[in-house]
């Protein structure tokens, strides 16, 4: 340390920011240190090195896992019927139960040497995103043993007698777990909760041993109904010192069988319509020993940053893959639809209202899809990525949302009416479970995508924050000064290079040599360093009030998933070979970020609350009108990649149709396939303005032709039809439907 500039020039900034930056709760600090930062930082530190993007391992299944895929994946897709899980039987059936069990479905994340499949975060990823396509209340069922919940947790903390126990019970299906983690009292705010267990003396298997009295009451637990053991949150207390002089230990992780005495489940909340097994679960006194806490005693109280530590993981693979199979099946099916249904004589999707929200769809299938993958790829380096994985899960559920809302409005009275053959009201439903489970995207967005990128991310921030944290005073401001003058310099380059950068609209930003994607990388570049500038900016002018400025944070973390979206895309159409004919939606979803990007900047200046800051905001960025988004061109031309059988179009999809298709799906497809075989014939017609027996008496049609439209004609009526019912196979439907809508909230439904 330079002491006499510490002294003279440190010091007295010092003093000021321990009066104005954030300081971290407890909570704050274990969620921080629980993850780790990837790209995420280099687009935060507004020059990012593209040839670390580039060089990311793409990810790619092994055979192990290709033959899974297009094994037991495939036969287990084959013996689901959705409809009949969802509106007749309210679950799966015995044999998908079973099924999932005897192929280990439940232990994708264990280790083969204990019993589990052992894959890669990319195959679990596109198991659960080819399951989704068929149904949802079987991919939750899959994903959630393979996500946040014992297995997760045993596998990062447990100890070893504990994953040699239970481990290999996950991943055959003896024990079936859940996770307990929500409560009437505590949502989005786990510190809140009033699930408690008690350091105590107590009977276990007839010995008197040092353990755990709880007590809980969780709600919306997933696979509580059906579970064999149950990983729970709570707050743990030590009031008579049995382990210490703690007397308030904090929150705390254990395993708790459901065959204990005191605890209850089987009772089941219907989650919008999708009949997975998800209710509440309650215990009175439940007695564990100390070596059901995950991890042994040593990790008591330290259940918040295992959670965390665990959501990094599992948050980024399993409802990012179903929001990515949603936005893949809309584009699909769209596509298709609008191709097949005619108004005014004319396939629908030639009208200019259609090809807007054909286009959309079809960027945001190729940028997410991209993201899923690049994320994934990160995962399997080993890494913990907690900002991304809250990225991944905030934008690919609010972007399922978007595609659902515009492949609903183009199918209109097809996607209304609810029946076997309706392939998007299934997954309309499921949105609002993926927009509010593992972290309600509110909150995801508006606190932790920049909340908590904003101090892992920064090149030097979290270390400021710890250095002022620092109790002894000499070590504190040896640290600061170390960090604070680093800052110092990292916020001159970037000034200076935000506005060359913005002044010139980043035309000679550094970007690779992509071909037509180069000018994409300078714009990224021009507005990371933007973004970078403007954290500072925020740092310096509302310090620890930031975290109260949501809006301001929201926006923030808009920014910053868009350049993390967009630059996947990119990492995408480079490792597919810089496919010309993608070019379009690459560009789409570029214009799209872009104009996102400019407008949520704009509006973070125009918040500012101190105005001199927002007026040199304003002049070193440049968030002024000069970017408008995808013109009606760009629009067309990827709305007629959905439209036209290409290459291009399987790629958007990713083949989501293929096999694991719903009934109504499947038909889709044949008559696509039909409709666009016979299109040069049905052009000539109409050009000669002859009807197909016309056709055929003047030679342009052959009678196998006559035939073929024939069909074609039949499977266009099949597809634009839509399901109905008479009034005895409903009735037990309504009945039930009935019941549960008029039975007070909390009380029992009598069957």
């Amino acid at each position: 340390m330079n002491s006499l500039r510490a002294s003279i020039l440190t010091k007295p900034v010092h003093k000021w920011a321990k009066g104005v930056l954030p300081t971290l709760s407890a909570t704050e600090s274990e969620a921080l240190t629980a993850g780790e930062v990837w790209w995420e930082a280099e687009l935060f530190s507004g020059n990012p090195d593209w040839k670390k993007l580039l060089a990311v391992k793409l990810p790619k299944l092994s055979v192990e896992e290709q033959a899974f895929f297009d094994g037991p994946c495939q036969q287990l897709c084959g013996m689901i019927n959705d409809w009949q899980i969802n509106r007749e039987d309210g679950d799966l059936p015995p044999d998908v139960w079973q099924f999932l069990r005897d192929h280990r479905f439940f232990g994708m994340i264990i280790a083969k040497s204990y019993g589990g499949l052992g894959f890669s975060a990319f195959a679990h990823s596109e198991i659960v995103r080819f399951i989704s396509t068929r149904s949802v209340a079987t991919a939750v069922t899959v994903m959630v043993p393979n996500s946040l919940g014992p297995g997760e947790l045993l596998h990062q903390f447990g100890t070893d007698a504990q994953k040699d126990y239970w481990l290999p019970r996950l991943a055959d299906g003896r024990e079936l777990p859940a996770f307990g983690l929500t409560s009437a009292e505590a949502g989005s705010d786990a510190s809140a909760m009033v699930d408690d267990g008690v350091i105590c003396k107590g009977d276990w298997q007839g010995r008197e041993v040092l353990g755990i009295r709880l007590n809980w009451a969780k709600r919306y637990i997933t696979l509580a109904p059906v579970c064999t053991v149950l990983g729970l949150a709570f707050k743990l207390r030590d009031p008579d010192g049995l382990l210490g002089n703690q007397p308030e230990i904090g929150i705390t992780c254990a395993l708790v069988p459901t065959d204990l005495p005191g605890v209850e489940t089987g009772r089941r909340h219907i989650p919008s319509s999708t009949m997975f097994m998800n209710g509440p679960t309650t215990g009175k006194d439940v007695f564990i020993p100390l070596d059901h806490i995950v991890g042994g005693p040593d990790y008591a109280g330290k259940g918040w940053m295992m959670l965390m530590s665990a959501l990094a993981a599992g948050r980024g693979i399993s409802l990012p893959s179903m929001g990515c199979a949603a936005i893949a099946l809309c584009a699909h099916t769209t596509g298709a639809y609008a191709r097949i249904r005619q108004q005014f004589n004319l396939p629908i999707g030639k009208f200019g209202g259609v090809q807007a929200r054909m286009g959309r769809l079809a960027a945001d299938a190729y940028a997410m899809d991209a993201a899923r993958h690049l994320t994934c790829a990160g995962l399997d380096e080993g890494r913990a990525l907690s900002v991304i994985s809250a990225i991944m899960k905030a934008h690919a559920t609010f972007r399922m949302r978007d595609a659902l809302n515009d492949a609903m409005d183009v199918h209109s009275g097809k996607a209304v009416i609810d029946g076997p053959s309706n392939y998007l009201l299934p997954l309309y439903r499921a949105v609002p479970i993926g927009i509010t489970v593992e972290g309600a995207n509110i909150v995801t967005r508006s606190l932790i995508i920049f909340g908590q990128g904003s101090i892992r991310a920064h090149p030097h921030m979290l270390d400021e924050i710890l250095a002022l944290q620092e109790p002894d005073a000499e070590t504190s401001l040896a640290e600061f000064d170390k960090s604070f003058w680093a800052h110092v310099g990292h916020t001159t380059r970037i000034l200076f290079r935000a506005w060359g950068r913005a002044i010139t609209a980043g035309r000679f930003a550094p970007a690779p040599d992509a071909g037509a994607a180069t000018p994409i990388y300078r714009q990224l570049s021009r507005w990371s360093a933007s973004y970078a500038v403007a954290a500072d900016f925020l740092f310096l002018t509302l310090g620890g009030t930031l975290k109260r400025e949501e809006m301001i944070s929201a926006r923030m973390g808009d920014i910053l998933s868009e350049m993390y979206i967009l630059s996947a895309a990119l990492k995408r159409w480079e490792d597919e070979g810089r496919q010309e004919a993608d070019l379009p939606v690459l560009q789409y979803a570029a214009a799209t970020a872009f104009k996102r990007i400019q407008t949520s900047l704009d509006q973070v200046i125009a918040n500012l609350p101190a105005r001199w800051a927002a007026w040199v905001l304003r002049f070193l960025t440049w968030p002024g009108g000069t970017v408008r988004g995808p013109d009606d061109r760009l629009a067309v031309q990827c709305s007629n990649l959905l439209y036209e059988p290409c290459a291009t179009r399987d790629r958007i999809t990713g083949a989501v149709h293929q096999g694991c298709s719903r009934n109504g799906v499947q038909l889709l497809n044949r008559c696509y396939a039909r409709v666009t075989a016979l299109a040069p014939l049905m052009k000539r017609l109409r050009d000669a303005k002859m009807t197909p027996q016309q056709g055929f008496e003047a030679g342009i049609a052959s009678q196998a032709d006559l035939a073929a439209i024939d069909e074609m004609s039949e499977l266009v009526s099949q597809v634009i039809a839509v399901d109905d019912f008479t009034h005895e196979k409903l009735a037990p439907y309504f009945a039930h439907y009935a019941a549960a809508a008029y039975e007070p909230a909390g009380r029992e439904v009598a069957e």
